[in-house]
């Protein structure tokens, strides 16, 4: 398996031959307007839609931030075989997004995607933030791989690891996100990320999401150091750098 990580929560996943995109953010620095408010990107991806290549699916957490599905994302949405996201997602944006419910599953390649829970925010917070989805890769030979999405609940880590077992790597959605909308994190804390890697018994772990926009509250600092003693465990990749997952 291999990662390259472009920014924010945005990495290509080759895994079994098939190439994955997570939550596609490729827009410049600036202010993206969310509502009444604004969301600030602080920094642009290591590289473009263009510089991508072609992906045999999508993997969209949620559609209703612009952190994590941003003008130049939308657009490249368009040129995707499949995007597999919400059913709010689905229903808003058409095809060639489609639902995948938690616990289902759709075979891309040789790769089984199975939709897993999220919770992006508190208890009590989904009718303000929205729906949102994590996945999980598998198959035959392959590594197990979970990709948590914008999940801030480690009672959902532990209903995933519960279903799912052990896996190979965690791909964490971290950075403690935080907005006045909502009073808690959105996102996994840097401790909380620890705490989720030793519930699901990762073999890696691959940050993504703690950096590039204003409302993380912590970042790849804080990550090294929750992460001590972890060594090679640990991915923390630089903008553009990929890594091989064994």
């Amino acid at each position: 398996m291999e990662i390259r990580y472009a920014g924010g929560p945005t990495a290509v996943l080759e895994i079994g031959g098939v190439r994955l995109l997570t939550d596609p953010t490729f827009d410049a620095a600036g202010d993206y307007p969310i509502g009444n408010r604004a969301l600030r990107k602080t920094a642009a991806s290591a590289f473009g839609a263009d510089e991508v290549g072609p992906v045999d699916a999508v993997l969209l957490s949620h559609d209703q931030h612009p952190d994590n599905l941003d003008r130049s994302g939308r657009a490249y949405l368009a040129s995707a075989p499949l995007v597999l996201s919400t059913g709010a997602a689905a229903e808003r944006l058409g095809e060639p997004v489609r639902a995948l419910p938690n616990w289902t599953s759709v075979e891309v390649g040789g790769v089984r995607v199975t939709g897993v829970p999220a919770q992006h925010g508190p208890d009590g917070t989904e009718h303000l933030v929205g729906e949102v989805t994590g996945f999980v890769l598998a198959g035959e030979g392959l590594p197990t791989v979970y990709v948590s999405g914008d999940n801030a609940s480690l009672d959902v880590v532990r209903a995933v690891a519960g279903r799912v077992g052990p896996v190979d790597v965690a791909v964490l959605f971290a950075g403690g996100a935080r907005t006045p909308l909502i009073d808690g994190y959105l996102t996994l804390t840097s401790a909380d990320a620890v705490t989720a890697a030793e519930i699901l018994g990762a073999r890696h772990v691959v940050p993504l999401h703690f950096e590039h926009w204003a409302h993380f509250t912590q970042g790849r600092e804080t990550l090294e150091k929750a992460f001590e003693g972890y060594g090679d465990r640990l991915r923390l990749l630089a903008p553009g750098e990929r890594t091989e997952l064994g």
